[in-house]
């Protein structure tokens, strides 16, 4: 049990000031953590007693608010070992971002709020290993795309019980849809507040809205998160040429409401995501940004043809970010290197005899893009490459090559797309069209249209990854279980299934 006396306490003596609030309890939104490093991480909460309040600032006052954090080395935070506080401000929506460090690398931590009388909840935290050491395992669940009127959020109360090290997201944390549009087969489940997000209010109040569901705010107290941004968060399929004052709103808001770093602070309508996480030298982790710097798409998002989408200088990354990245794959001395973006990497034929028919918004829409990144991992000497990928509402698993049309290409890393957490509803246990695609791309090994997520554990000699689904997310409670296993050997590039 908490001791909110004690807590009290100590944030009188550490010079917080008593406050007379007129503000109910403002941690409805919860706690977080998130992009750890050996000596520290991030921890956030928002203060917002009315979560939904119209005008986006989660019924605050407009005076800024001083707001107590401490982190302990045990789960009822009785053994502090760091504390001290942040001003929540009007300007952000009263949220925090504690960049916390001086803490000890590969190892657990537990952190909490003060504002005015009352206690947030505790969340858990970790920090990244020492550098030079070499971890026994790294668990990740890994989760994307979760439309609040298409299901409940039970997958993310199921991989938080899992205790994984990190959570990453994939993207589509939000939709900005408006109240019934794009409504799930069979009904929506529930329904969003108000019209499509585009505003700063808009898109304040939408976040505040899925941080009221309990089990987002359980997978978000559990881990530390690792997230990045796909379309969603702003508006299906944006590019660059999306108006700067809705992208300068969507991301803002997205700051508010992640734990993220400062460097992560948007600047108008750009906001930095892009970033690398190292665990000792088991893994690194590079995070992709495939939405904010992609060229823009010339023939539509859907599955064509177009030759256009196949020139040479075309970049899903942009150049600035593909740098960096090949520069981190040329750094990199860690057994896994894992790629965490949006959308499909490896090739979807549809073709059946003549051009190629892929889905133009992924990286088939941008296969000069692909290779570039592909041979830079080769070039690298990378030792094992594995993909991890949100946005298509269906497991996959599938080998990668340089070549897709070389049936004798040499396999050089592996692809694990992650399903929603409830976009597209309770799903089913067969697509034709999409199995046509398993059965047309021999590189391809799994597919399944269920709701779930993803947990991969990482060794020194090997990748396993479980597909996890539920049966429904129509109603709550439902149980998660392995729908399919795979593993990947160090050093030896190809999926094997496992029983």
């Amino acid at each position: 049990m908490i001791d909110r006396r004690s807590f009290l306490v100590l944030g009188l003596a550490s010079g917080v000031p008593p406050l007379r609030v007129s503000y109910a309890d403002p941690f409805t939104l919860g706690v977080a953590s998130g992009d750890p490093s050996p000596d520290g991480f991030v921890i956030w909460t928002r203060l917002a007693p009315a979560p939904l309040a119209e005008d986006g600032f989660g019924g605050m006052p407009a005076a800024p608010v001083p707001v107590y954090w401490e982190v302990a080395t045990d789960p009822a935070c009785a053994q502090v070992v760091r504390r001290g506080t942040e001003e929540a401000v009007r300007e952000w929506a009263h949220s925090v971002h504690a960049e916390v460090a001086g803490l000890e690398p590969g190892r657990e931590y537990w952190y909490r709020f003060k504002a005015g009388t009352y206690v947030s909840p505790i969340g858990r935290a970790l920090t990244a290993p020492p550098p030079a050491s070499l971890p026994k395992s790294l668990t990740l669940a890994v989760a994307s795309c979760a439309n609040y009127q298409h299901g409940h959020f039970t997958a993310y109360s199921r991989m938080a019980g899992e205790r994984p090290d990190l959570i990453l997201h994939l993207g589509d944390y939000i939709y900005e849809y408006g109240r019934g549009e794009m409504p799930c087969p069979g009904g929506n489940v529930r329904e969003h507040e108000g019209p499509e997000a585009r505003t700063l209010t808009g898109y304040r109040r939408r976040h505040a809205l899925y941080k009221t569901d309990a089990d987002l705010r359980a997978a978000h107290a559990a881990a530390p998160w690792v997230p990045i941004m796909d379309d969603h968060e702003v508006r299906n399929n944006w590019t660059s040429l999306l108006p700067a004052e809705r992208r300068e709103a969507a991301f803002r808001a997205y700051y508010e409401h992640m734990p993220l770093r400062r460097a992560s602070v948007p600047r108008g309508p750009m906001i930095t995501l892009f970033r690398r996480l190292r665990w000792g030298r088991l893994a690194t982790i590079h995070m992709l940004d495939t939405r904010q710097y992609r060229d823009p798409l010339v023939c539509g998002a859907g599955f064509d043809t177009c030759p256009e989408s196949r020139e040479p200088g075309r970049t899903i990354t942009g150049t600035e970010q593909e740098r960096w990245l090949l520069e981190g794959f040329r750094e990199s001395r860690a057994l896994w290197d894992i790629i965490g973006q949006q959308v499909f990497f490896g090739q979807r034929d549809r073709r059946r005899g003549g051009e190629k028919l892929v889905r133009q918004d992924a990286w088939d829409g941008y296969s000069a893009s692909r290779t570039r990144v592909t041979r830079g991992w080769l070039d690298a000497g990378v030792r094992n490459a594995v993909v991890l990928t949100g946005d298509v509402h269906s497991h996959w698993a599938g080998d990668l090559a340089l070549d897709y049309d070389d049936d004798a290409s040499t396999l050089v890393g592996t692809e694990l797309a992650v399903t929603s957490v409830t976009s597209g509803g309770d799903g089913r246990d067969h697509d034709r069209a999409r199995d046509a695609l398993v059965d047309g791309n021999p590189h391809l090994k799994f597919h399944l249209r269920r709701r779930g997520y993803l947990m991969v554990k990482v060794e020194p000699t090997a990748l396993v990854a479980d597909f996890k689904v539920l049966s429904y997310v129509s109603t709550p409670g439902a149980a998660a279980h392995i729908a399919a296993s795979f593993a990947v050997p160090d050093k030896i590039p190809g999926l094997l299934r496992r029983p």
